[in-house]
């Protein structure tokens, strides 16, 4: 393949990364406003990771009975080793495979890190339950630090970035940040459909073993207190992924900034209101996110962190 054939998608793989862009713009808002700031080719592949991804968690989320869900995953893991092997020509009549299977060859995108989404999927179609904070680190790295180690593969780190043999790590991390503010979020939701995601000894500490299916915190529980002390659990794990923000170039290092920073924003606004999350789904309107998004592509983000490492070194 050709420098230019490889720059430049032929129109079946155009059309199949048009139709997981497309998904994207609907299903991911937050997600779709990061990714905006990327080069076409990064956005694309980025469109096309999610689209799988999306695939995998709409199998879990849905109604279907566990068997079938548990066919479906396989049978999606079976797609995955057909990408893997380069199976999939630029004709199959799956989109998403053959936008995907593109961004794998452009890329040195870890497929391995869908193998493990779809094994953090599986956990939440057993109906797994977490203890302690280390038994649920386990399902948000498949779920989430995962997805962080796939973005740096599109992503790539500059050439001499200081620290750089740590940048999955950092991704992984800024991950599950992701991830435990979305637990925190979807608290309500979550309970709704069964499944209760904080770890128990957190909710024990704080008289919450009661769960939150009302608008109201259970009576007799300190909810405040637990919603505060998974806070601060975030923000540590934000603070320690945000040093990968230095090690990418500009426009990736402003759309994981852009991503993240919705996040952070997100938590601020859980913390000063821990019950909103019991009346319903927590936002941030369009003028806010525009204002993140400005401040990831400005570097005033990956600048603050370069000199906050620089001064943990020193």
């Amino acid at each position: 393949m050709t420098v230019e054939e490889l720059t430049t998608p032929s129109a079946p793989v155009q059309a199949a990364y048009s139709y997981c862009e497309a998904v994207t713009g609907q299903q991911a808002r937050n997600f779709a406003y990061g990714i905006r700031l990327l080069p076409a080719d990064k956005r694309q592949a980025m469109s096309a990771l999610y689209a799988f991804s999306r695939r995998v968690d709409d199998i879990g989320d849905g109604t279907l009975a566990p068997e079938v869900k548990r066919e479906r995953l396989e049978a999606t893991r079976t797609l995955l080793d057909r990408i893997r092997k380069e199976d999939v020509d630029e004709d199959d009549t799956d989109p998403v495979a053959v936008a995907l299977a593109d961004s794998a060859r452009r890329f040195p995108i870890p497929l391995e890190g869908l193998d493990e989404l779809i094994d953090g999927v599986l956990m939440d179609v057993r109906g797994a339950t977490y203890r302690t904070w280390d038994d649920l680190k386990v399902y948000c790295r498949c779920v989430a630090g995962a997805i962080g180690r796939l973005s740096l593969g599109v992503f790539g780190t500059q050439p001499g970035a200081a620290g750089a043999d740590r940048a999955a790590e950092y991704a992984d991390t800024l991950g599950l940040a992701l991830q435990l503010t979305n637990i925190l979020r979807d608290v309500r939701e979550d309970a709704g459909n069964g499944r209760t995601y904080l770890p128990a000894d957190d909710l024990a500490r704080f008289g919450c073993e009661a769960g939150f299916g009302s608008p109201v915190p259970p009576v007799g529980a300190d909810f405040a207190g637990l919603v505060h002390f998974e806070v601060r659990r975030a923000r540590a794990l934000f603070a320690e992924g945000y040093r990968l923000l230095p090690m990418l170039d500009r426009r990736s290092g402003a759309c994981v900034a852009a991503m993240a920073g919705i996040y952070r924003r997100l938590l601020d606004r859980i913390e000063r209101d821990p019950a909103a999350v019991l009346r319903g789904r927590v936002s941030l309107p369009g003028p806010e996110k525009a204002y993140v998004a400005v401040r990831g592509l400005s570097g005033l983000d990956a600048r603050h962190i370069a000199r906050s490492t620089v001064r943990r070194r020193a």
